[in-house]
């Protein structure tokens, strides 16, 4: 599986995802979009939040975490 559907796989298996960058900034909040290379992240609340293009492999890839709602807790994700 290509690092882009790895990623579409991480943007649905939860509510809301957080990852770590390579620079040490942590982003949460919702996926938009996924590309080939990048993706589309959708971070704080309302008309406040920010949306930020992150190129897929400036994230380190075993930060990846998302909301589980059922129990109510982050959860672990790992790429294939």
């Amino acid at each position: 599986m290509e690092l882009a559907e790895q990623f579409v796989a991480f943007a649905e298996a939860g509510n809301q995802q957080r990852f770590t960058m390579q620079d040490g900034r942590v982003l949460q909040g919702w996926i938009m979009e996924i590309t080939e290379s990048a993706l589309l992240i959708s971070t704080g609340v309302g008309e406040q939040g920010n949306d930020i293009w992150v190129q897929l492999q400036d994230v380190v890839p075993n930060s990846l975490a998302y909301w589980d709602s059922k129990t109510q807790q982050w959860l672990a994700f790992n790429l294939v």
